[in-house]
């Protein structure tokens, strides 16, 4: 038995909520208020019946951990866990993205990648389909991307890790920038690592780029912590600051120039330092950014609840002040080109005709009088053909303009899919002459405001939770 695509959503939301419903209850409120929204992008059509709103965000608290092979991620990953969860090595050990969460199971399961693209508590829900459209063919092979550990970390509890394969060894490139460019996007805290072995930033010079180029565009830059790992190779020329430098200037040529480096080192794979007084100031150094690290990571569980109900706020903010005016806009594109390309076909027609029936003497001064004006069936036939043929062509030219127009709308990085609700809005019985946008009528724009006045509510709860000056904990929910 087939299960339909509403049902599927459902479903996966029905679970969703349950899950929250432990973890964080005001979560429970935010999910049904993200349902609300859905309402208006089924009517727009900037949601198909298998999606929600609810799905394209991240419900737990993410840290990404970014960088190049052996700049020390997985070892870094295993201190904090206080668990041996990746493999570590000099070599590429792993040339897949890691989704790390809790299980109250002592033993550490590896799941493959599909565990992750179906789960929509996870933040590569439908992950396939984006590979896909990067890459032809590779959304097919999800479990080459991605895996899925579960540890009985307590460090794990109530929030999610990824750990990222190398950036500059990997064969499959642009699917791996794909993704990590969504992961950046969903996440709270963002650890991007590089190795003090190699002062010379140029050998990753694109991949320093990349992220650059997307930090600075981004209002959340500062969630983005660049890690300078294994500084101890340093202390043998005391050129720490020198490298530091180096790396800075790096970021700076990107365009990013309040870019700081916390500088760590894991002192059980640490080189031998002679001078005491250097140990101890490598040490404190050391010491004092780990604890910097350390305490972001533990803020993640609030901020990543603040931010989810802001997502809310901000969706159906673009829809309102975007979305909307933005279809309106191609819809009146659309309807000019329409007419202009009727008119361009049409009247040449016409013009033929009427040179033909001049020509063939149809004509009795002003008055139509063709052979078969006498019989008022086959007039009728006619009659009817000719407005059947004058349909179609407008008809095939509704069409012909909107694949014209919905092309590019595919690339634009919109919430919502921007190019389904254009086509939603240009099929053959919506009219031509339309100004509002389908779906977008005053039902909508309540369900809109309704949403943004849930979202203050939300927001005062969380300020009411934190500004406790007794310090006891409230009652919304929210998991450490």
């Amino acid at each position: 038995m087939t299960i339909k695509p509403e049902q599927q959503i459902k479903s996966r939301i029905e679970s969703l909520q349950h899950h929250l419903a432990s973890e964080n209850p005001l979560l429970v409120d935010v999910v049904k208020s993200f349902l609300e929204l859905d309402k208006v992008g089924y009517r727009t059509g900037l949601l198909s019946a298998k999606e929600s709103f609810a799905t394209h965000i991240s419900w737990w608290p993410l840290i990404s951990v970014l960088g190049t092979f052996s700049a020390g991620k997985s070892t870094f990953i295993n201190n904090y866990l206080g668990l041996p969860l990746q493999k570590t090595g000099n070599q590429a050990v792993d040339d897949k993205f890691t989704v790390a969460c809790f299980s109250q199971d002592q033993q550490v399961r590896t799941l493959p990648g599909l565990a992750l693209d179906a789960d929509p508590r996870f933040p590569f829900y439908q992950i396939s389909e984006e590979i896909e459209k990067v890459v032809r063919g590779e959304g097919d092979r999800i479990n080459t991307y991605l895996q899925l550990k579960t540890c009985p970390s307590d460090a794990l509890r109530g929030r999610i890790l990824i750990d990222s394969p190398g950036f500059d060894a990997d064969a499959q490139r642009t699917s791996t920038l794909r993704i990590t460019d969504h992961i950046i996007d969903l996440s709270d805290l963002v650890l991007v690592f590089f190795d003090a072995r190699h002062p010379e930033p140029g050998a990753m010079q694109d991949t320093l780029e990349h992220l650059v180029k997307g930090t600075v565009r981004r209002n959340d830059a500062n969630k983005v912590l660049f890690i300078l790992n294994q500084i101890d190779t340093t202390a043998n020329e005391d050129n720490l600051e020198e490298v530091v430098a180096a790396w800075q200037r790096a970021l700076a040529q990107g365009g990013l120039a309040s870019g700081r480096f916390y500088c760590i080192y894991n002192e059980d794979a640490a080189v031998t330092i002679e001078d005491e007084a250097l140990q101890r100031r490598y040490r404190s150094k050391r010491d004092h950014d780990l604890e910097e690290i350390y305490q972001r990571i533990g803020e993640v569980s609030v901020e990543r609840v603040y931010r989810i109900v802001g997502t809310l706020e901000s969706v159906a903010n673009n829809i309102e002040n975007k979305l909307a005016p933005r279809l309106e806009s191609l819809r009146s594109r659309w309807r000019k080109r329409v007419l202009q390309l009727d008119a361009l076909i049409m009247v040449p027609v016409l013009l033929a005709l009427l040179g033909m029936s001049i020509n063939n003497g149809y004509w009795q001064g002003l008055h139509f009088m063709p052979p078969w004006s006498g019989s008022g069936f086959l007039s009728g036939v006619l009659t009817v053909l000719l407005l059947a043929a004058g349909l179609a062509v407008h008809f095939w030219v509704r069409g012909l303009v909107a694949r014209r127009i919905v092309k590019p709308l595919a690339r634009e990085d919109a919430i919502g899919n921007l190019a389904q609700a254009f086509l939603h809005n240009t099929r053959p019985w919506v009219s031509l002459f339309k100004r509002v946008p389908v779906g977008w009528g005053r039902l909508s724009r309540k369900r809109i405001t309704a949403t943004r006045e849930a979202a203050d509510r939300f927001v005062q709860k969380l300020n009411d939770t934190y500004t406790n000056p007794s310090g006891e904990a409230g009652d919304v929910g929210i998991s450490d």
